[in-house]
């Protein structure tokens, strides 16, 4: 056994933990040595010091000089044996949860002053303290402090302090994986004596110390690594190289009603420089909310289709995959094959398709999910274009690009702007393009903020509005009224706005069917109606030319970035926009700062900035449950540096083709991921 292998360990091989115990343990996500570790403490407590009865404070942990008085041990099953003691005079409960009464008894005598550890809670006008650990005698708890966990129930923070201890004092030697140049960074401290610093009382809260910066470093890196690893496997796999006529690009570009963004052709250029060469790609276009990566990534689709290779387009509902197909209906010669793929095709019409496909004679097609079937064949796929795909997490794309073969190249778009040190930890595994420009004919949408008791200003500026044939989005957080939360309903909102506008609004929720959510955006993409009323599940997507006002209720509830996707439903076309923020009275200064920074700017990439501030980067538009790597240590927001650190050494180990088997303990430990297995 290497000695890094030493922290893979089962749990049970510490002494002490059982198989019940292990049970425990697991409910906390902990099943080996390392994950024993990595559960940082949360705050210290110092046992030695005892506090006056009248100085306690509910719900820490304190320590208490009592004197028992009296046992109450109840006969009746699942009631807690109790012990009435009094300190400095005053009444004060010790509480036990299956614990003998000879336990008990043995450790609180009748009569005889003892200092007691627990947490300190109050009932029926009395303190008292649940499963208290006995200290007077346990003269190393006295002397010292000890950290307190989060811990699940059943596991006492005594046991656990023996179990990290037992740990530390067999702590293997590792050898060091990273440079002197790195190590310098952090004054040479090891990785061991990084984690111990890390479980010592004293220690707590204590960022910026060279033990905490270390190993949150090795926790940045070990992502990194893994990352170039598998752009690496990418980089490797060779392919056919494609050859398109410039000469037809231009003539696409030219017939288009609009002038291309440097940021669009710097991006395009990009993509074609990956689809001429003889490596695979593998790439991300990271776009603001209308900044026209749709044009860039049908533009690439054309010249793949005129080098003799197939095309599939794939966008998260069918609504957004037709409008893709229309367009590229609109753009592209007719001699070019042009088919939709969807859930209300026929299976005549899905079996025709997938023989045509096989048969080549369908050059682009677009749809969902289900272009990836297993009986979905194609005769020639040289390109998969992935839209909205935010969510999809390392491995499910390192599955795709396995899936897609070796000369099919694969971009991924998103409307999802984050900020570099994100963008780094999700993505990087793929390369990037990045359009931060929006084209000339999209005017900045304005942003306003009104209070809910302007609503009748409001609603005068939506008939305003309407009289002049212009559609508005009215966005509400809830589909029904909430006891607990206060938030206006859609349902109720959809009620009140329809006896103002009849027959002039519709209702788009959650609950809403498939196949209704279809008709309803369908009749409002054509003008059939003017106010529909949704929660938040429109913020993605769909351009709707003829809506050019958006109301959000509660802006306040909403983050940033959330805020920004749902104001990017307007200002599609060439009309003057805007969006209305409505809020509760008595806002707090955080909402203020949100509504303020929405207010000032429309470019995305700085919104997400400020929201991950304001938030954390786990919140950001869900990536928490998007598979990003969750760091324990390591913040985007307060280790930028060691971010950018990780970058730079990363490309130096990439450009020097350095061999990088002496990190392997460090993917075991922090990452574990399939990638391993390939290095040596």
């Amino acid at each position: 056994m290497q000695d890094y292998e030493y922290f893979l360990s089962p749990i049970n091989n510490i002494k002490g933990i059982g198989k019940k115990t292990a049970q425990l343990f697991t409910k906390k996500k902990i099943s080996n040595l390392f994950d024993l570790l990595w559960h940082i403490p949360v705050s210290k407590i110092e046992t030695s010091k005892t506090v006056n009865i009248d100085d306690l404070q509910i719900g820490k942990t304190q320590s208490v000089k009592l004197c028992p008085k009296k046992y109450n041990f109840p006969r009746i099953r699942n009631l807690p044996n109790r012990v009435n003691c009094l300190a400095s005079e005053k009444k004060i409960d010790c509480i036990f949860f299956n614990s003998y009464e000879g336990y008990i008894k043995k450790i609180l005598p009748i009569g005889k002053e003892v200092t007691i550890s627990g947490k300190i809670k109050f009932f029926r006008n009395k303190y008292q303290l649940t499963n208290p650990k006995y200290i007077s005698e346990d003269s190393s708890l006295i002397k010292q402090k000890h950290n307190s966990y989060s811990l699940t129930e059943g596991i006492s923070e005594k046991v656990y302090n023996k179990i990290i201890l037992q740990i530390m004092n067999n702590l293997p030697k590792i050898d060091e994986w990273h440079s002197r140049d790195i190590l310098k960074k952090f004054d040479y401290i090891s990785w061991n004596n990084s984690i111990k610093e890390l479980h010592r009382p004293e220690n707590i809260g204590k960022f910026k110390e060279n033990f905490y910066q270390r190993l949150a470093f090795d926790e940045i890196f070990s992502t990194f690594l893994v990352n170039s690893e598998i752009r690496k496997k990418i980089k490797k796999i060779k392919k056919t190289k494609k050859i398109f006529n410039s000469k037809k690009q231009i003539e696409i570009i030219s017939k288009l009603d609009f002038i291309l963004t440097n940021d669009q052709k710097k991006t395009l250029n990009e993509i074609n420089k990956d689809l001429c060469s003889d490596k695979k790609m593998f790439r991300l276009l990271q776009g603001d909310v209308g900044s026209g990566k749709t044009i860039v990534s049908l533009i690439s689709s054309f010249n793949t289709i005129n080098s003799g290779f197939q095309v599939a387009v794939m966008a998260p509902t069918e609504i957004l995959a037709r409008q893709h197909f229309l367009l590229a209906k609109k753009i592209f010669p007719k001699e070019i094959c042009i088919e939709l793929l969807s859930g209300k095709s026929t299976y005549k019409d899905k079996k025709n398709i997938s023989e045509k496909l096989r048969n080549k004679k369908i050059d682009i097609i677009f749809g969902t999910h289900a272009l990836f079937q297993k009986k979905i064949e194609f005769k020639k796929l040289g390109l998969i274009v992935i839209d909205e795909q935010h969510k999809f997490g390392v491995n499910q794309r390192k599955k795709l690009s396995d899936k897609a073969g070796k000369d099919c190249d694969v971009l991924l778009m998103t409307a999802t702007p984050i900020p570099r040190t994100l963008t780094m930890t999700i993505y990087g595994d793929m390369d990037l393009s990045i359009i931060r420009e929006k084209p000339n004919i999209r005017k900045p949408v304005k942003t306003y903020s009104k209070p809910e008791s302007k609503i009748d200003d409001i609603i005068k500026f939506v008939k305003k509005e309407i009289m002049l044939g212009n559609q508005i989005f009215w966005v509400c957080p809830l589909i029904e009224e909430s006891k607990k939360i206060d938030h206006t309903s859609a349902v109720k909102k959809f009620e009140y706005l329809k006896n103002i506008f009849p027959k002039q609004v519709y209702l788009l929720h959650g609950k809403t069917t498939v196949d209704e959510k279809e008709i309803i955006l369908n009749k409002f993409l054509k003008n059939d109606f003017k106010i529909l009323v949704s929660t938040t599940i429109i913020e993605v997507g769909i351009d709707f030319p003829n809506a050019n006002v958006i109301v959000i209720e509660n802006a306040n509830k909403f983050g940033l970035s959330q805020l920004h996707q749902l104001r990017g439903r307007v200002g599609r076309g060439n009309k003057e926009s805007s969006c209305i923020l409505m809020f509760k009275s008595n806002l707090s200064d955080n909402a203020k700062k949100r509504i303020n920074i929405l207010k000032e700017t429309n470019d995305g990439f700085k919104i997400s900035e400020e929201d991950m501030k304001l938030r954390g980067f786990g919140d950001i538009l869900g990536f928490k449950q998007s598979g990003i790597k969750s760091y324990r240590l390591a913040d985007p927001i307060h280790n930028h540096n060691l971010f950018i650190l990780a970058e730079k050494e990363i490309k130096r180990i990439e450009k020097e083709n350095e061999n990088i088997s002496r990190f392997k303990p460090l993917i075991k430990l922090y990452d574990r991921a399939d990638i391993i297995n390939d290095i040596a």
